[in-house]
């Protein structure tokens, strides 16, 4: 009985989180037929805000790290970010009425880091006096931007493969150079192509630029002042947008909605377990912490709410964020918060 009124307590829980709330906020005004929108350009102003914020946080994370205790970690957090976008690309992308940019956008966010998540077990570990490195939080960049990265590419790149087969030869990639037959239009040159695009979109370049201005400048100041008090208004407006878009195709998801509340339940698990592997790997080769290793497991089992929505709702427009928003944020995120005891099991066990 506990453990159902923890497991519904947590689900409340993460219904009343600003991501959710305002999220189905916006479904239930789409539902009602208002005329409430945002214009485009504030939307995408409001995206680019975002993500510079993201970006300079972890960049002023990894600035703060020790970099050479940071290395192996982050390679491994590196990764399990591609890792979780692959997994999710041969199964729920490739399931019977599931669209693949659908899926892959879906992968994406699980691969993608939750930081509220990653804050929850931080919590945990403090409370059962389980020590852990300071550049941690560090580490969650890595894994972000590798499985937004795949998973944007993977799907222009699925997206231009299905341009070429259905034009005879010659397509299309959105938003980037025409693939012709014998030079982009091959697979080394199509690959190049769409990650040239990838890392030229807006969503991806401000990610980086902030990453890149915490990493080696000192905006600390205007961090502080402008960007972090601007930062849940703004994410909460941004849900809104997606919620009423979502409410708009969430008719798409009825054949198929049990395949993603089975990838919602088991991923995180799966995840985590693979998350954990590499935190014991980083542990035989750097002695890299118990409690290191718990919150590289649960990174790897949480789903990205904050820096992975605007970032796949701005480079894939075309999925459809009741798939990968319901399924991330609505399932993973509970699962994955439920989940953190038994990593932590499992390194006391273990190391």
């Amino acid at each position: 009985m506990d453990t159902i009124i923890m497991i519904g307590t947590t689900i409340l829980d993460q219904f009343q989180q600003p991501t959710l709330s305002f999220l189905i906020a916006g479904m239930m005004l789409a539902a009602l037929g208002s005329r409430f929108e945002i214009p485009e350009p504030v939307y995408k102003f409001i995206v680019i805000l975002l993500l510079l914020k993201v970006g300079m946080g972890a960049g002023i994370s990894v600035r703060s790290a020790n970099l050479i205790d940071l290395i192996v970690p982050a390679l491994g957090a590196t990764a399990v970010g591609i890792v979780i976008v692959l997994i999710g690309s041969v199964t729920l992308a490739r399931h019977r009425g599931v669209s693949q940019v659908d899926g892959l956008a879906t992968a994406g966010l699980f691969g993608a880091v939750s930081a509220s998540t990653l804050a929850a077990g931080m919590a945990i570990l403090d409370d059962n006096g389980m020590a852990y490195e300071g550049f941690i939080g560090a580490l969650y960049p890595f894994m972000d931007i590798a499985a937004l990265v795949t998973a944007i590419t993977m799907a222009k790149l699925a997206a231009a493969r299905r341009a070429v087969t259905v034009s005879g030869g010659a397509g299309v990639i959105a938003g980037g150079p025409t693939a012709k037959p014998g030079n982009a239009g091959t697979n080394g040159g199509m690959v190049r192509d769409i990650l040239v695009d990838t890392f030229q979109s807006p969503a991806i370049s401000a990610l980086i630029a902030g990453l890149v201005l915490g990493a080696f400048a000192q905006p600390e100041t205007v961090y502080h002042s402008f960007y972090e008090p601007l930062f849940k208004g703004l994410l909460s407006i941004l849900m809104l947008i997606m919620g009423m878009e979502a409410w708009s195709r969430l008719s798409e998801l009825r054949k198929v909605a049990h395949t993603y509340i089975l990838y919602g339940v088991t991923a995180p698990f799966i995840h985590g377990l693979i998350g954990f592997g590499v935190g014991l790997i980083a542990h035989e080769l750097t002695g890299f912490s118990g409690g290191g290793v718990v919150l590289l497991s649960v990174m790897a089992a949480s789903s990205s709410d904050i820096s992975g929505p605007p970032t796949i709702r701005a480079a894939l427009p075309e999925a459809n964020a009741s798939a990968y928003l319901g399924t991330s944020t609505g399932l993973g995120t509970p699962v994955a918060i439920l989940s953190i005891p038994l990593f932590v099991a499992l390194a006391e066990a273990l190391i």
